[in-house]
């Protein structure tokens, strides 16, 4: 693959996210840092829908990733946690404020997001997550949008929209049920636990279980074999699994857009409890350092 010299090992620092190209290993390793919450709040969605430009930028396009599989790693700067989901403090204002437009906005930011990692950006890449810390609701389902999941033993991820009367609306169902079927999928949901990697693992929605302080150089190993062993295959295999099962943007939006009505009807109750939500994840920022990598 040709690429500028100037590019190779490069990092560019956005505002939420710091994106590094590792020329030498195909991949880009996309570290999350939103603030002043480890959310997804709309910036960091921004940064995320925008990525195609940085791949663009180092020479990533269509016909140059058919030489050797490509990837792009999803992981967080913020110590323990991966991603604590969906920006609550904005769902109450807007809900307070009987704003359903600035909800599906919202809502349609995260869906874009979440489906151009499921497709690979609209390129032959494949996208991993690596989950060292915390994800739950918005955060699991980030999670489980790319195409591989590795996940350090003892990280906690879970759905808990159903304490506040809603549901993860964001893809959970559509990436859950690929993988293990309609009716298990809505049990996760349903249920609202908080599940440990290995017990994911076991089900099947974990792919690589790494050891602690161990997830990227899984995620390394998992890449340099990949190239070394069938490359050509590991590409075709790509298509094929975007060919067979998809999750399409249509369906993606569909579901966004009942997540909306639910959260339009929430009760004073139920916006008291993500309220309380709000307020434990500003006590996990505020004991975490602002994490900036380089």
């Amino acid at each position: 693959m040709s690429v500028n010299p100037a590019f190779l090992n490069e990092k560019i620092a956005f505002e939420h996210l710091d994106v590094e190209w590792r020329e030498d290993e195909g991949t880009v390793w996309c570290g999350m840092n939103p603030h002043p919450r480890p959310c997804f709040n709309p910036g960091m969605l921004a940064e995320l829908n925008g990525l195609s430009a940085s791949f663009k930028r180092f020479g990533m396009t269509r016909e140059s990733l058919l030489d050797r599989p490509q990837f792009v790693v999803f992981s967080s700067h913020a110590p323990g946690i991966f991603n604590l989901g969906g920006d609550l403090g904005l769902f109450k204002r807007l809900i307070a404020a009987n704003d359903r437009q600035g909800l599906e906005q919202y809502a349609v930011a995260c869906i874009d997001a979440v489906h151009r990692v499921s497709n690979g950006y609209d390129l032959p890449l494949t996208t991993i997550s690596l989950v060292q810390g915390t994800a739950l609701g918005g955060g699991m389902e980030g999670a489980l949008a790319a195409n591989v999941v590795v996940a350090e033993r003892g990280v906690q991820m879970g759905l808990p929209e159903v304490m506040f009367n809603l549901f993860p609306g964001m893809g959970a169902f559509s990436f859950l049920s690929r993988r293990l079927g309609p009716q298990e999928a809505e049990r996760v949901i349903l249920s609202g636990k908080i599940w440990k990697a290995e017990e994911l693992h076991q089900m099947g929605l974990v792919d690589i279980l790494a050891e602690p302080g161990h997830g990227e150089a899984a995620v390394s190993n998992f890449i340099a074999q990949s190239q070394r062993k069938s490359p050509n295959s590991m590409i075709a295999m790509q298509q094929v699994r975007k060919t067979v099962n998809p999750v399409t943007y249509q369906e993606l939006k569909d579901i966004a857009l009942i997540w909306v009505d639910a959260a339009m009807r929430l009760r004073e109750r139920d916006l008291k409890i993500m309220e309380r939500l709000v307020r434990s994840q500003d006590k996990v920022s505020a004991r975490m350092p602002l994490a900036r990598a380089g």
